[in-house]
């Protein structure tokens, strides 16, 4: 190949990839000469995965595992079928002349489908769907205004929830399962401060787009491992995560592209609570995400995180060390004990558990590539752990751990897929199995205690072209519920473990 002027980035990077498929043994023979140089433009042509700032959780991407499409809000999506479709991918030009005056808008739309093929509360098969509705704009070129920015996105849910009529557990099959719908999620502005280093957001906000963030483990189906499962049965309402945002403020201190260190505000409620004159469930009492409730006690979300491996040079894989901690300043009941010290279980019981100032967690995480292919280094495979603890006389829940692999371009000719297994359990607390522990013995009625759920997931997301994939998946459900009766069976036997076969296709303009 020879290069008249001077030379390109593009033409750096593809004699980069030459030299990389050389030194790996791929370049083969002076026949393979065409394919080599083909496989080196492309892997040229794609955006170098070290140092990306779109990883999930808006820091700079470790995970060469990180997929291309994900129904984690913490996602930043990038590829869309607009490139698939030519001239007509912008009927009129009207992305183009919105996007030149600051203005960017997204279609997202996920569907999928579920076969329960053994245990849970019963077998049988749903279909579910979600459209995502994004919209941007850089005030900047828009208003003039330096450094802000205005964000929103909208949902359109339909289908029916498998988790909640088919396996009746509490780690969610599905990150996108909730009730029928169409209902404002996000609704924020955000100013950038210092040179970027600071950012502040103010408006609707969600937990879940920037807390806690895995990003190999937004390729994964199961709710759990974008948003830890310990805290989405905890928190009142489940907390300001899918389907519920809530009004909130948080701020963002990046020094160097290496450390991050966050904070955010939120209305400790996003549902409100639930009384005697309304619904129990919180997606129905916040039935379409415009509830916009500042009354609550508040919820108070902190993280720092530390990138490493960030340039080529440094003499290891790139990775991310997370520690975050959550305080919810409302009060929170006893899953055992009422005020006078009995079990909730006692018949002179006041049935009313005994109230606790306050409520809190901590979680940590390591998101770690661990290989990179010695002649993609866009491919390889990453894994992540994540721990999580609360405190067990005020909670249903006092533990989850949860730890992932994926790969990217494991299958030769398929650089862009990834497949990956994970793991997820939720430890049921001591109170929780104490009052299961009292009731046994109180009425003499025999029946299961909780002990913990777990899940194992395998997937595999295949990219059809850009934005278009399709992801088959399967799930084993252990203890669905931690290991609650049947209330089917009238012997009162646990739920049999759930074997969950799914297939989700999704599609990005």
């Amino acid at each position: 190949m020879r290069v008249t002027g001077r030379p390109t980035a593009s033409h750096l990077r593809i004699c980069s990839a030459l030299c990389a498929l050389a030194l790996s043994g791929s370049a083969g023979s002076a026949q393979d000469l065409p394919q080599t140089l083909s496989e080196a433009a492309r892997i040229a042509a794609e955006t170098p995965f070290l140092g990306n700032p779109r990883g999930a959780g808006g820091d700079p991407q470790t995970s060469v595992a990180q997929p291309d499409t994900s129904a984690k809000p913490s996602a930043n999506l990038t590829t869309s079928i607009e490139e698939q479709l030519g001239s007509e991918g912008d009927p009129g030009g009207l992305r183009r002349y919105l996007q030149q005056r600051g203005i960017a808008y997204s279609f997202t739309y996920i569907g999928e489908s579920f076969l329960n093929a053994r245990g849970g509360s019963r077998r049988g098969g749903i279909y579910e769907g979600r459209l995502d509705v994004q919209f941007d704009a850089d005030l900047d070129k828009l208003l003039g205004w330096p450094d802000a920015s205005i964000h929103a996105n909208l949902y359109q849910i339909h289908g029916t929830g498998f988790s909640r009529y088919y396996v009746n557990n509490f780690i969610t099959v599905s990150a996108i399962e909730a009730l029928p719908a169409s209902r404002l999620y996000e609704l924020w502005f955000e100013q950038r401060l210092f040179d970027n280093q600071l950012s502040l957001r103010i408006g609707q906000l969600a937990s879940d787009t920037e807390f806690a963030v895995s990003q190999t483990g937004t390729l994964f189906i199961n709710s759990t491992f974008g948003w830890p499962n310990i805290m989405a049965v905890i928190l009142p309402s489940g907390g300001p995560i899918y389907p519920l945002a809530t009004p909130g403020v948080r701020a963002k201190y990046v020094p160097n592209k290496n450390l991050s260190l966050q904070v955010g505000v939120f209305n400790g409620d996003p549902a409100g609570p639930a009384r005697f004159d309304n619904d129990p469930d919180p997606q129905r009492r916040n039935r379409t995400g415009t509830n916009f409730r500042t009354n609550d006690p508040a919820l108070v979300v902190a993280e720092a995180a530390y990138a490493y491996g960030l340039e080529a040079y440094d003499n290891i894989e790139p990775g991310t060390v997370t520690l975050g901690g959550w305080y919810h300043f409302g009060r929170f009941n006893s899953p055992r004990y009422d005020e006078a010290g009995r079990s909730l279980a006692d018949p002179a019981s006041t049935g009313i558990g005994r109230r606790f100032r306050g409520n809190s967690g901590l979680y940590a995480m390591i998101d770690q590539t661990v290989y990179r292919e010695p002649d993609d280094p866009n491919d390889g495979a990453s894994v992540f752990v994540r721990v999580s603890s609360s405190p067990a006389d005020r909670n249903l829940l006092d533990f989850y751990v949860d730890a992932g692999i994926g790969y990217k371009g494991l299958l030769p000719g398929r650089s862009d897929d990834t497949v990956g297994i994970a793991f997820a359990l939720s430890q049921v607390s001591g109170s929780a199995r104490g009052f299961d522990t009292d009731t046994i013995f109180l009425t003499g009625v025999p029946g299961p205690r909780r002990s913990s759920e777990a899940v194992l997931e395998a997937t595999y997301q295949a990219v059809l072209g850009p934005g278009i994939t399709l992801q088959p998946d399967f799930q084993y459900v252990f203890r669905p519920g931690g290991g609650i009766a049947d209330p089917r069976d009238p012997g009162g036997r646990r739920l049999r473990n759930a074997a969950v076969f799914g297939l989700r296709a999704t599609i990005r303009y």
